[in-house]
């Protein structure tokens, strides 16, 4: 007689056409425009920080994958080249390919592996590597370059978020215009600078339903609606949500870095709860705080709180009830 397999697995118990590697390789689609325009205005800098941290992602997750002795399958799911895409975006063009590498290390290694590997980290790998390399390094990675397309002086040269926030860019008159910003004609990480380019690739993750657009849309709308009173209070101090929006990491934050699907909520409430709050905190540093930038600072404090948020609005099965004691 032959013998029937049974397979026991954990839920959930169902098929869907959508798989890790497929995810995976939609939003690195989805990054290419990015990656192009990030390659167009800061040139080698660039090509030399997305190949360090590509081969240091993925080396470091080869070697961890063979100390703890599991199948090297998540080697080529796409998701550690999407650390290392995501990673080396955030990073200033001045920054060395040393460092670059030592916060990949770091991303892999402290932001996934030790967690037990994809699925089980709390926070996203690529912003903890980041945040390494902020704390540890931070001349490093405040030094900044003009792309090549803009014939200004690179020594005195600032982001337009540190411009507004250190040299009172909207009293001066020296803010940013909007259009430059649009098409990334300005400083700051490689991969941040042109929104169109994160527009597109955002489109294609909405249309493709591989991201909850609640999410983003959480962001922008907080963001929007806490620089828009101080903007309205005082136009002559404070600049616009448009700006807000455009400048710096927010695009490429809201939809590339909070919907990560490990450390991101589940449930409903919990979405607009974790959303709402990443857009007010960010609002909160770039105007009060004594950093120009906070959409890292923001994702990796509300992924602190998404087991607790989803515990908290998990929904109720039909019928069962609530305990009273």
């Amino acid at each position: 007689m032959s013998e029937k397999a049974f397979i026991i697995q954990s839920s959930p118990h169902f098929q869907d056409k959508d798989s890790v590697p497929k995810i995976m390789i939609t939003v690195i689609i989805a990054l290419l425009p990015a990656v192009a325009a990030s390659v167009y205005f800061f040139r080698l800098r660039a090509i030399g920080l997305y190949i360090s941290c590509l081969v240091a992602c993925l080396l470091t997750e080869a070697i961890f994958l063979w100390i703890r002795k599991k199948p090297f399958q998540s080697l080529w799911d796409g998701s550690v080249v999407i650390t290392g895409l995501l990673l080396a975006m955030t990073l200033p063009p001045t920054l060395s390919l040393e460092l670059a590498i030592i916060g990949s290390v770091v991303a892999v290694a402290i932001g996934k592996q030790v967690f037990g590997g994809l699925g089980h980290n709390i926070f996203n790998p690529a912003l903890v590597g980041r945040a390494f390399l902020q704390t540890a390094f931070p001349v490093a990675m405040t030094t900044w370059l003009p792309p090549v397309t803009l014939a200004v002086d690179a020594v005195t040269y600032a982001t337009p978020l540190g411009n507004l926030k250190f040299q009172e860019a909207v009293v001066q008159g020296t803010l940013t215009p909007i259009r430059q910003l649009f098409w990334g004609n300005t400083g700051g990480c490689i991969g941040e600078t042109s929104a169109i380019a994160l527009l597109l690739g955002a489109l294609l993750l909405i249309t493709k339903k591989t991201i909850d657009w609640r999410i983003p849309a959480g962001i922008l709308l907080a963001l929007t609606a806490f620089t828009g009173v101080f903007w309205i209070a005082g136009p002559d101090k404070y600049a616009s949500p448009a700006f807000h929006i455009l400048a710096g990491g927010l695009l490429i934050g809201a939809f590339y870095m909070a919907t990560d699907m490990v450390t991101s909520p589940i449930y409903s409430k919990a979405i607009w709860i974790y959303a709402l709050g990443i857009g007010i905190m960010v609002g909160l540093v770039r105007l009060f705080g004594g950093f120009p930038e906070g959409v890292m600072y923001s994702i990796l404090f509300m992924n602190t709180f998404v087991p607790l948020l989803n515990r908290t609005f998990k929904p109720r099965i039909l019928g069962e009830r609530r305990r009273t004691s």
